[in-house]
């Protein structure tokens, strides 16, 4: 049950803007074989989507967080962003499973107001591919 939390955990705070690697928790588990890898790949992908909320979140809260040291995108580089995800739109969630540019489009797209539920579908399929993938290499089934 632990090893399923620390997954859980690894995997949500990768998907927020602070670095983390839940792709090698998922590894070293699936190697272990003490847990079913569906239990895995679903468990990952939940901790992941839920990360990805809170950039969310995050986005859809931007007027109000935007002066704290803290938040990432400020005057220039939130104008950047917004070009960008104007310009490619919804489907560019279809990256929010990909190593430094999927984090912040997932708070973009709160930026930007996008809709929970074409958000979260998109970002399901994005993250739970990438870990679908992960393990069908690390089992040797693909």
């Amino acid at each position: 049950m632990l090893a399923l939390l620390g997954l859980f955990l690894a995997a949500l705070v990768a998907a927020t803007l602070i670095p983390a690697q839940s792709e090698a928790v998922l590894v070293a588990l699936l190697l272990d074989r003490s847990h079913p890898a569906l239990l895995l790949v679903f468990v990952a992908t939940v901790g992941n989507v839920l990360g990805a909320l809170v950039n969310w979140w995050l986005g859809r809260q931007a007027q109000r967080l935007e002066n704290r040291r803290w938040y990432p995108l400020s005057g220039a580089k939130r104008e950047r962003a917004q070009a960008w995800y104007r310009r490619y739109g919804r489907w560019s969630l279809l990256l929010a499973w990909a190593p430094v540019i999927g984090d912040p489009i997932t708070l973009v797209a709160g930026m930007m107001r996008e809709p929970l539920r074409v958000f979260l579908p998109l970002v399901i399929l994005a993250k739970g591919g990438r870990y679908t993938v992960l393990a069908l290499v690390t089992l040797g089934l693909m």
